[in-house]
């Protein structure tokens, strides 16, 4: 780690490293034991929040803390997940600066120095750009990249491929991080639509210290949904160009099917119908969905829920 004074400018009160946490019991240690030794030189907290473990996760972070006046516990009442775990997180830290990262040692608390380093030097967000993903399958891979890609094209944003939640954020970055309000998250496309100057950095991501990925199939395409809702109406434009599209090729029909009829070509068919009927209610039923996609989120919004619920704090 680079020595934080070799880059006179800005001055940090605090910095807030912030992990959130789902049965990592095996994890912790080590966990700690790198974040304080990265962080050496340094004003700052640890604050891990406690996403509904169902292991010894919580009783290992009550007796880190018990130990370590500077490792605050945010303990959830259920799994709310890692979105909200992470605004959880933001929401409890003290810091002027805060880094987010996961809790299964694959974001190296190592870097963290150098991206204070390049906060000092002038960047507001500095995020984390993953130059190999060691443990992930090709698949994850090539739809990771996919992914980032559609959602630059559609939102506007660039979010830097492969890049993820390991990212610091200060001064006007955080604070209007901060405002944000809304219950459908994605914090690392949040922190890119706010502007300010951001930077990245490339590491090598390491696998897994121990356990197993949380993020499942099923919540990786619920998180790509709602990155797509959060930042783009682009698939309902979609949904209206292609109602525009099918309509237009039906009115083309009409006369080339008047035209046949005279000419007597005209073939009746049952098969032809069913095709049309079946590709046309496919293609209703999808715009559907999607309109129901966004408005499901603005019944979550509606309800006005809390986003999580604490049920105890250490210390």
């Amino acid at each position: 780690m680079g020595d934080p004074g070799e880059h006179p400018g800005r001055e940090m009160r605090l910095l807030s490293v912030i992990a959130p946490i789902c049965n990592e019991e095996e994890t912790l240690p080590e966990l700690y034991s790198r974040l304080t030794t990265a962080l050496q030189g340094l004003e700052y907290e640890i604050v891990l929040v406690d996403d509904g473990s169902t292991d010894a996760s919580a009783e290992i972070l009550a007796a880190i803390a018990a130990q370590d006046q500077r490792v605050n516990v945010v303990i959830l009442s259920r799994n709310f997940g890692h979105q909200a775990a992470l605004t959880a997180g933001i929401d409890h830290a003290a810091g002027d600066v805060v880094v987010t990262m996961d809790g299964d040692l694959q974001d190296p608390p190592e870097l963290i120095g150098e991206m204070v380093a390049a906060w000092r030097e002038g960047a507001d967000v500095v995020y984390a750009v993953r130059r190999s993903r060691s443990g992930d399958s090709r698949l994850k891979e090539w739809s990771s990249v996919r992914f980032y890609r559609a959602f630059e094209r559609m939102s506007g944003l660039d979010l830097g491929t492969n890049s993820g939640d390991f990212r610091l954020i200060g001064g006007g970055a955080l604070d209007a991080l901060r405002s944000m309000h809304e219950r459908t998250r994605f914090l690392r496309g949040m922190s890119t639509w706010v502007g300010f100057e951001q930077r990245a950095i490339e590491f090598d991501r390491d696998p897994r210290y121990a356990g197993s990925t949380k993020y499942t199939a099923r919540r990786l395409i619920r998180l790509s949904l709602d990155a797509f809702t959060s930042f783009t109406h682009v698939p309902l434009q979609l949904a209206t160009l292609l109602g525009f599209l099918f309509s237009i090729l039906a009115f083309l029909a009409i006369p080339v099917a008047i035209g046949m009829k005279i000419a007597g070509q005209f073939v009746p068919g049952i098969t032809t119908v069913l095709l049309a009927v079946l590709l046309l209610g496919g293609i209703q039923l999808i715009t559907v969905g999607i309109i129901g996609e966004y408005l499901g989120r603005v019944y979550e919004e509606v309800k006005q829920r809390p986003l999580y619920v604490v049920r105890e704090r250490e210390p």
